[in-house]
């Protein structure tokens, strides 16, 4: 397990650097001077030139390249256009908010997603059962920022129950969570009821009710057990698309997390700023499908973890 983990961590250098290429080479591509954004679109030309040179834009693209990635190791981000602020302290602010609306997302399609999903399942045939899935199709196809607007529209405003901006007070979160919770609880219920009726149909299960047990016993201990496993798997990888799908939701609520950072950025063409959001994001990502391939063979000890040769 250990020389597993090790493997996984070694195989994220490349990935890493090759995602920090095209990082580097597209804001490279991107219109605007940024040495005129950062000294001021008022400011004089010898005032731009200066800001050139602090910036090591004169430098080689190389030497750009190497200097940026030297300060991404150190934990040094350089600074914002707009504030002048360390990158890491903007990030550092933004950061928390979106964690936590990440999580309640999560707990919401988790708790939503399941129960649909199981019940679904239960009712195998019926017309809750093709109701709930046709419910779950809609839910994946609805764009995310539209199910914000209508919450805001249809909701928020006629009752004044939860704000539809910034986040002041934990109520604040409710409407924000279940945006983006939504599709991914969708996606859930319909792949853990595939996921439930196909360990349903297993030997051991019918076994399990041939030797007289009780259906909810069997249905608790040998089918639920056993179908969440690669349930668990999709848990993980939603997760990292919820961080992602955050960008959309905190733009429409006016979220102050990461993914509004990232818009606001992009407006004001703040390059360090994109440059170290895009590369956490990838991060993120990488680290959380680690973690669910630990905790795949953690459930499942059928599952052994070996080196490649």
């Amino acid at each position: 397990m250990f020389a597993y983990i090790i493997r996984r961590l070694l195989e994220m250098i490349p990935v890493l650097l090759v995602v920090s290429l095209l990082v580097f080479g597209f804001i490279k591509l991107l219109p605007g001077d940024p040495a005129r954004i950062y000294a001021g679109p008022d400011a004089p030309l010898a005032a731009v030139e200066a800001a050139r040179q602090h910036l090591g834009l004169n430098d080689p693209l190389p030497q750009q390249y190497i200097n940026w990635i030297g300060g991404l190791l150190r934990g040094d981000l350089g600074v914002t256009y707009r504030t002048q602020q360390p990158v890491l302290e903007v990030i550092k602010q933004g950061f928390m908010p979106t964690l936590w609306l990440a999580l309640a997302g999560f707990a919401w399609s988790v708790i939503l997603g399941l129960f649909l999903g199981v019940f679904a399942a239960l009712k195998r045939g019926k017309w809750q059962d093709w109701t709930l899935m046709s419910v779950a199709v809609g839910g994946i196809s609805m764009p995310t920022f539209w199910l914000g607007l209508l919450l805001i529209q249809f909701v928020a405003m006629p009752f004044g129950l939860f704000s539809v901006s910034g986040f002041n007070q934990p109520s604040d979160i409710v409407l924000p969570a279940i945006t983006l919770g939504s599709s991914v609880a969708a996606v859930m219920a319909r792949f853990t009821r595939s996921a439930f009726l196909e360990v349903a149909q297993e030997d051991y299960v019918r076994t399990a009710k041939a030797k007289g047990l009780r259906n909810r016993l069997v249905t608790w201990k040998h089918v639920m057990r056993n179908a969440l496993i690669p349930v668990i798997t999709m848990l993980g990888l939603q997760f990292g698309f919820l961080l992602g799908g955050s960008i959309v939701v905190e733009s429409v609520f006016n979220w102050p997390g990461l993914g509004w950072l990232l818009i606001e950025s992009i407006k004001a063409q703040d390059q360090p700023v994109i440059q170290a959001l895009v590369m956490l994001f990838v991060f993120e990502f990488i680290v959380i499908n680690l973690l669910v391939d630990l905790l795949y063979a953690v459930v499942n000890p059928a599952i052994r973890l070996r080196q490649e040769p």
